[in-house]
């Protein structure tokens, strides 16, 4: 149950607090007071979509907050995303939106994209909106209405299974049956490019190596003068002798006198340490030098491989592990390509059983829709008794079609205003209040199949006046004992028939405009009620005819609260 909603600068609400109440709760107020705007702030902190736009003017972020009461920590969204209600069952949604277009998301503190956001809160609270009526006149929406009250998850998972796989079996044949000049020109085309791959001989790193191998060619002499130069210090030559020599005479002069003291023989055997490091160095260094074999022609042909590697990475791809996999990729579709006829007619016998397979569970998917669909029909036809619309008969058609994503068949809701008229397509028939009601009574039966525990109605009374509206308000407060309802209204009946009863009410202070929520007392709501109904001019009858209403509301509320007791 949503216990306390909390905004802060939306459209024109600067900060206002909400508390709502178990039961049926409703909100009026002056056309442009704000009303839907406290519906929009709903939906932003359960994750719907936002724009910059809705941030109140001059301020630079948006927040909204939502507390939930009773709330079952076995939700799917909840375990999904790692959050669990308090000690005391309560869960905190926030969402901070930024005039940037960031959006910070968090419930009970832990931080949540907006998608998370998004699946926590469908499951704790639903919003019927003003175009949710479109919704139920586009007959592609009924067959998911109809899989929802079903709980047929399982069953159509089941057959999107076989249904994909006999979708991948035909993408499959499709790539095989290409025109076979087409297929010759690929062919040739492919050989050619496998045979340009296979003469390069490509080895993998060997890019890494050609590039070191290069930048010593092409300073092979620099690289030879530093060697020879630094051999001929270390061991000398003709005329003079190196340093290997020298530390070694040095080390001979020093011979002498080691044994005199320890320090003496300290530096004799450091100088022969030295000696065998720089003897190590100049044998290392001649070495390297006589490996070093410097060649124009090397050095050409270092670079006819770079740059081979150059123009084959232009065409296949930008390492040679990269040229190696467009091979190998190559090699197997060639392969597929030359058996191709073989591999056509084994995937036509597969595709007989996968084809086999989506009759099989499109079958059970139908028959699973349609045993649903006469118990919905049965459940609409009584709320719609209950809504005053005793004549209209309510039927759901299903008619073949080829196998695609979503089933075997085509699902359409259909009725009949009027005594002895034939059933047709809602969207042809059916009035504004007609389809409010059909909406009202369809969310009603969903919401019981829903753990959903609040229920939002924004303007269900759309078209709906008279007695038909006193049978809304009747149904919202039925509904209300099982759910909690909130519930945006022009309607006085729907009004009185809530438990509790805010004004959303817009004024001017400083230049600005402010809406504020204001809870109703009696008399206040007679206020409202009496406003509701005559308009700005408010008189004594007004307000004892809004009186009497909500006598009546509340003999009515009793009513049914006694019921649901003695049941």
């Amino acid at each position: 149950m949503l216990e306390l909603l909390h905004i802060e600068n939306i459209a024109v609400i600067e900060a206002a607090d909400i508390a709502f109440r178990p039961g049926f709760n409703a909100l009026t107020g002056e056309t442009g007071a704000g009303k839907s705007i406290v519906v929009d702030a709903l939906g932003a902190v359960l994750g719907g979509r936002t724009s910059r736009e809705l941030i109140r003017t001059g301020a630079d972020k948006a927040f909204v907050s939502a507390c939930f009461s009773q709330v079952p920590p076995e939700l799917p969204g909840l375990i999904e995303t790692g959050v669990a209600p308090d000690e005391n069952g309560e869960l905190l949604l926030e969402r901070e939106i930024c005039a940037d277009g960031r959006n910070l998301c968090r419930a009970n503190g832990r931080p949540l994209t907006v998608a998370q956001l998004r699946k926590i809160g469908g499951e704790l609270l639903n919003i019927h909106g003003q175009h949710d009526g479109a919704q139920l006149l586009d007959e592609e929406q009924h067959g998911a209405y109809l899989d929802r009250f079903g709980r047929l998850e399982g069953v159509l998972a089941d057959y999107r299974a076989a249904y994909d796989a006999m979708a991948s079996l035909k993408a499959q044949i499709r790539a095989l049956q290409m025109d076979e000049a087409e297929k010759a020109r690929r062919m040739d085309s492919l050989r050619f490019q496998i045979g340009e791959l296979e003469a390069a001989e490509l080895v993998p790193g060997e890019e890494e190596e050609l590039r070191e191998k290069r930048e010593l060619l092409r300073n092979g002499e620099k690289y030879l003068a530093a060697l020879s130069g630094a051999e001929y210090c270390l061991s000398g030559g003709d005329d003079s002798d190196g340093a290997a020599s020298l530390l070694r005479n040095a080390q001979e002069a020093m011979g002498s006198v080691r044994t005199l003291n320890d320090e003496l023989a300290e530096l004799f055997n450091r100088l022969g340490q030295a000696y065998s490091e720089v003897y190590d160095l100049a044998e290392t260094i001649q070495e390297l030098r006589q490996r070093f074999d410097f060649s124009p022609a090397e050095l050409d042909a270092a670079e006819a491989r770079a740059d081979q590697l150059y123009r084959l990475k232009k065409k296949y791809g930008a390492t040679v592990e990269d040229m190696l996999a467009y091979l190998e990729r190559s090699r197997a579709e060639l392969d597929a390509m030359e058996t191709a006829d073989d591999t056509l007619v084994r995937l036509e016998r597969e595709l007989k059983g996968k084809e086999a397979a989506v009759t099989e569970q499109g079958a059970r998917l139908t028959a699973a829709r349609k045993a649903a669909a006469a118990v919905l029909e049965e459940r609409i036809q009584t709320e719609l008794r209950e809504l005053d619309m005793r004549k209209v008969r309510f039927a759901i058609d299903f008619a073949a079609k080829e196998p695609g994503p979503d089933g075997c068949d085509t699902v359409r809701f259909l009725m009949s205003a009027n005594v002895g008229e034939d059933l047709r397509p809602i969207a042809r028939i059916a009035s504004g209040g007609e389809l409010a009601r059909i909406m009202l009574a369809l969310k009603n039966v969903l919401a019981e199949q829903e753990a959903v525990g609040t229920l939002v109605f924004d303007e269900v009374d759309t078209g709906v006046s008279g007695r038909a509206a006193q049978k809304v308000a009747q149904k919202l407060a039925q509904v209300s004992r099982r759910k909690q309802v909130l519930c945006v209204t022009h309607l006085p009946q729907l009004a009185a028939m809530a438990d509790t009863h805010f004004s959303v009410e817009k004024g001017e202070e400083k230049g600005r405009t402010f809406t504020h929520v204001v809870l109703l007392d009696r008399e206040r709501r007679k206020a409202e009620l009496a406003r509701i109904t005559g308009g700005a001019k408010v008189t004594e009858a007004l307000l004892a005819s809004a009186g009497e209403l909500l006598d009546e509301a509340e003999e009515y509320r009793k009513s049914i609260a006694q019921a649901a007791g003695t049941a």
